[in-house]
């Protein structure tokens, strides 16, 4: 019930309808995936694709055929064409999620996607045209690593459309007493008679 997050539901309310690309921001832990999703239930987009990647977990040499997809023969072990989430996103939304830890090259094919709304397989020459609504998470400072030139510029600012800033739990404290409040009630043994916190508990949460 905290200011900072009925501005932040307002904000996704008013964006999620909407196609802008959005950049979300925020610590581990803050919410990140749940607001690219409301954003994704919120749009015209809804009864589409939402597929989430997270690029810190595929290795690089794999993430562009997870992204894009790949023509038969493009590598060794590509016995058949496969489509990438980009092609599977199509009329949906594709959640980037860290993508801080995204590589220049990778970034590089990310900012041609957003620019044309086209890309190539892997192996492939023709282009592939799609309308996929991009949203990016990162719990890294973008800005750092713009100066750093670890993270290209142009692409920054192609995401950097919309930006919603996650809060961390510390600073919205007024929110543990409800929160301290729901997961006693969603594991108490007998839902009807809850378990409570005394005000001193609460205050040592705080």
């Amino acid at each position: 019930e905290s200011p900072k997050l009925a501005e932040l539901r307002q904000l996704i309310r008013t964006v999620g309808p909407t196609d802008a690309t959005v950049l979300i921001l925020g610590e581990s832990g803050t919410g990140k995936e749940l607001v690219a999703g409301s954003l994704h239930m919120l749009s015209q987009r809804q009864h589409k694709n939402y597929i989430r990647i997270n690029c810190a977990a595929i290795p690089e040499n794999l993430l562009e055929s997870e992204l894009f997809g790949h023509e038969k023969g493009a590598f060794t072990g590509a016995n058949t064409q496969r489509i990438g989430k980009f092609e599977q996103c199509d009329g949906g939304t594709i959640f980037l999620d860290e993508i801080g830890d995204m590589t220049q090259p990778t970034q590089t094919k990310i900012l041609r996607v957003l620019q044309s709304g086209a890309f190539q397989r892997v192996g492939g020459n023709t282009p592939v045209t799609v309308d996929a609504r991009v949203i990016a998470a990162t719990n890294q400072p973008l800005e750092a690593a713009v100066a750093k030139k670890e993270f290209r510029e142009d692409l920054f600012y192609r995401l950097n459309v919309v930006r919603i800033q996650l809060p961390a739990l510390r600073e919205r404290r007024d929110d543990i007493p409800a929160l301290a409040t729901y997961f006693l009630a969603k594991n108490s043994p007998n839902p009807k008679q809850p378990k409570t916190l005394q005000p001193e508990a609460l205050a040592r949460l705080e």
